[in-house]
């Protein structure tokens, strides 16, 4: 059977739009939510950025749109920065903000959704959790994975947590595209007993010819384990057109070239964001199905606008405020910088960033950055701040950087903005032999629940991946 592949209504707007062209958004369509979205932030399976994803759901008029990449909360940060582009001047659709679980011991897939932020700390700490596991025989964990089981769900974080893992957690099961439902069967009643309430099946379109007897199934499954089918499209890039670049990624990961590929790539190019009429029309047999779309998406209250930053407290003396011990130390460093007197220049300098750091509410940051150089200093361990953190005369009198504002003309409004009202950056570089010196100190003074190592997203660079793609056309390398 030659598969469906998508045609474009002349009426659809056009997905992914060039930034400075305004967004036609799609009018008197029905309510639906999409779930099921994996964005190129699942590295070499989604094949479309998260803005693009966002901005295409807004366009056709979504209820709400839900980010879930595998094992990761990565993509989210650019869903939500897209969320905030000022051509979406009618209503957004609610940014729902998830992960797919990858687990390790044979459980299908499952998106995993927080209703609130408590939810949202016990999810990254699950994901955490998985990518710290060191395998067997090993003695640290592997670069790069995530290795999760079943039976994380039901662990709490560390003992004194009061709440598992999975209290306040939404939860999609997700049927493999090939495999039997005895596997699904047993991970729906497993869940819905740790999580009464808060459990879907999930139900897509294969296109390959027996979509009506497999929905059938599954619907007859949901019903057997008590929980709702929910309609989804299981996506991955936000148009058709993309279906190209999906299949390159795909044989960039299984090291194959494309004429090898064969079934390791999508039938067709259905993968995509479908309009909500589109999907009605699909799902027409099981309206409820795309009703729970609605009702999943009305029980997510969490956004990222919840989160803030709480700077810890040790630092600041009892019986004193964090912006009056931040003043005593600054004006202490700035005599002991200035032994022959504290220039002018620096003094208006100095008040001026004062009351900015203590309108923006950031004192008790300033505090834990000097407290870390004050311990390096003790101990003797090489440090340097550096970065825009170079233009504040606080900074300089609190022994953080070691650039003179006497010296150089301050922009102090590069470090601090109260119109941005962005956090600070103060980057600190410790000497590469000692740094785990200064790490063991923030566990011991700070607690190793309130500390964290952070990494990046690796990404191709634009020779690398040019090398790349040739290879998937089989192209040598001398070309």
């Amino acid at each position: 059977m030659k598969p469906v592949e998508h045609r474009r209504d002349a009426r659809d707007p056009k997905p992914g739009p060039d930034p400075d062209e305004e967004i036609q958004v799609l009018k008197n369509q029905p309510r639906y939510a999409e779930i099921a979205v994996t964005s190129n932030f699942s590295f070499l399976r989604g094949a479309s950025k998260p803005d693009e994803l966002v901005l295409t759901g807004y366009a056709y008029g979504y209820e709400a749109i839900g980010i879930a990449d595998r094992n990761t909360l990565a993509g989210v940060v650019r869903a939500y920065a897209a969320m905030k582009d000022p051509r979406l001047k009618e209503k957004k659709p609610k940014l729902m903000i998830g992960a797919r679980l990858v687990f390790a011991d044979g459980t299908p897939d499952i998106l995993a959704y927080p209703v609130d932020r408590p939810a949202y700390g016990r999810l990254c700490q699950l994901l955490s959790h998985g990518k710290l596991r060191v395998p067997a025989g090993a003695k640290r964990a592997t670069k790069g994975e995530c290795t999760l089981f079943f039976r994380d769900l039901a662990k709490k974080h560390v003992e004194s947590d009061a709440h598992p893992r999975h209290e306040g957690l939404l939860f999609v099961v997700m049927p493999a595209r090939e495999e039997s439902l005895d596997a699904v069967k047993a991970t729906l009643k497993a869940l819905r007993a740790l999580a009464p309430g808060r459990v879907w099946l999930a139900g897509a379109m294969l296109y390959h010819g027996d979509d009506k007897r497999r929905l059938r199934r599954l619907n007859r499954l949901a019903r057997e384990c008590r929980t709702p089918l929910l309609a989804v499209n299981d996506v991955l890039y936000h148009d058709a057109e993309r279906r190209e670049l999906q299949d390159v990624v795909t044989c960039i990961r299984e090291h194959v070239t494309i004429d090898k590929a064969g079934k390791l790539l999508e039938a067709n190019a259905e993968r995509h964001l479908k309009t909500p009429t589109e999907m009605v029309r699909l799902f027409h047999d099981y309206p409820d199905a795309i009703a729970q779309t609605v009702a999943f998406a009305s029980r997510i209250t969490f956004s990222l606008d919840d989160l803030q930053y709480n700077y810890p407290h040790e630092p600041v003396p009892p019986g004193k405020t964090a912006d009056g011990h931040l003043r005593d130390l600054t004006w202490e460093g700035a005599a002991r910088r200035y032994p022959e007197g504290i220039p002018e220049k620096v003094r208006a300098a100095i008040e001026k960033e004062l009351v900015i750091i203590e309108k923006q509410r950031y004192a008790h940051y300033f505090l834990t950055v000097r407290d870390l150089v004050h311990y390096a200093n003790g101990k003797n361990i090489l440090c340097q701040g550096r970065g825009s953190a170079a233009n504040s005369a606080v900074c300089y009198c609190l022994g953080v950087t070691a650039v003179d504002p006497m010296q150089i003309e301050l922009l102090f409004e590069r470090f601090i903005s109260a119109e941005r009202n962005e956090p600070p950056d103060i980057d600190v570089d410790f000497e590469h032999e000692r740094r785990e010196e200064v790490i063991q100190h923030v566990y011991k003074r700070y607690g190793h629940h309130r500390a964290a190592l952070t990494a990046t997203v690796i990404h191709y660079r634009p020779r690398s991946a040019i090398r790349e793609v040739g290879k998937v056309f089989g192209l040598t390398e001398d070309i």
